[in-house]
């Protein structure tokens, strides 16, 4: 029996809407062979739910460079600046609102889904009734849009989603998991649940796990990693940086340029490379001692100090130290540009940009 559930059913004449509904339908699993095509004719058409996040920018003005302003669509729950409200489309969203979304799918003729509303690893752990709120609930009214219109949908998952348990260098693809936080928990479940709906009704999902992400256009967001930002930042307004990590805490990162050309190649690569539903992602890996020394080639007089907070370095230890990503490679091509020296230094030239034109001191 199928109760608050909603089926993209893969055959070429009809689609089922079963939300509410307490009986099962007769289920056609696949496309028939000779309606497969791995590139559709036109245009994507994406909605990117959580847009005012750290990705869903960035991720938009390359979508909307390869397929136009007018097929990308941003959206969140809060006001955007005006510069990004400029940019290109723009509607407010809640992913806890199924008829919310469901309205903007059918409106716009969404064809790809981009979700990344979420509440990260320590925010999510100050509020775990909100985050697996926003987490869980918000994936379930995605994944069953993504089903009721045959959509592609992306959901991004994390190093968060490994555990103490787990192999941590390198982490695979597929080993054990098992997390300690709901942000790591809620990501396992996407990942399951995504892979699931892909066996069973042909569901087209697709997940990496970002490593940490670096930024300079975006405020850290409540993320464990959020100490590779800050630095940055600290390095050039005051010259000095309290960090809450141990100084050789290491853990797998990726400057911002690589994260947004990783998850556009990846929706684009056809189903017929993909082995795998869920897939790792690398770039670099670092402690910030590593990082606070990469900076003092710029700026000698760095000055960092460290003051372990327990809940943030406790979820670090979790954390793999670095990822196998030999099958994104293989698959699909993944290659990062970046390592540490690249990153650190567009990382400084654009933060000193944006200080300048705002009119603010240098250190």
């Amino acid at each position: 029996m199928l109760s608050g559930v909603r089926l993209c059913v893969r055959s070429p004449w009809k689609a089922w809407s079963v939300r509410g509904m307490s009986w099962s339908p007769r289920q056609i699993n696949r496309w028939p062979s000779d309606q497969l095509s791995d590139s559709p004719a036109d245009s994507p058409r994406v909605l990117i739910t959580g847009g005012l996040g750290q990705l869903g920018v960035g991720l938009a003005q390359m979508l909307r460079q390869q397929y136009g302003k007018e097929n990308v669509i941003l959206s969140d729950i809060r006001r955007p600046p005006n510069e990004v409200y400029n940019m290109g489309p723009f509607v407010y969203a809640d992913v806890l609102d199924f008829k919310n979304l469901r309205e903007l799918v059918v409106n716009n003729r969404i064809t790809w889904l981009v979700h990344y509303s979420a509440l990260l690893s320590a925010v999510g752990e100050a509020n775990v009734a909100l985050a697996r709120t926003i987490n869980i609930t918000g994936l379930h009214n995605v994944l069953d849009l993504a089903l009721e219109n045959c959509l592609r949908l992306f959901v991004p998952s994390t190093i968060g989603a490994f555990g103490p348990s787990s192999p941590r260098d390198p982490a695979p693809d597929l080993s054990i998991q098992r997390p300690r936080t709901i942000y790591g928990v809620s990501k396992v479940h996407a990942e399951l649940m995504g892979e699931y709906l892909h066996h069973k009704y042909g569901l087209d999902f697709r997940c990496l796990r970002y490593p940490g992400v670096v930024s300079a256009n975006t405020n850290p967001g409540g993320g464990t990693t959020d100490y590779a930002v800050q630095i940055f930042h600290d390095a050039l307004s005051t010259g000095k940086h309290e960090c809450y990590l141990r100084a050789n805490t290491r853990l797998p990162m990726m400057h911002i340029p690589d994260c947004h050309r990783a998850t556009v190649e990846f929706m684009q690569a056809p189903e017929s490379r993909l082995s795998l539903r869920t897939y790792n992602i690398a770039a670099m890996s670092f402690t910030p001692e590593e990082v606070a020394e990469e900076i003092r080639k710029h700026l000698p007089n760095l000055r960092v100090t460290y003051n372990p907070d327990i809940i943030r370095q406790t979820i670090a230890d979790s954390w793999p130290v670095r990822f196998d990503d030999s099958n994104a490679r293989q698959d699909w091509g993944w290659k990062p540009a970046y390592g540490l020296s690249e990153m650190v230094t567009d990382m400084l030239a654009a933060i000193r940009e944006k200080r300048e034109n705002a009119g603010l001191t240098i250190s």
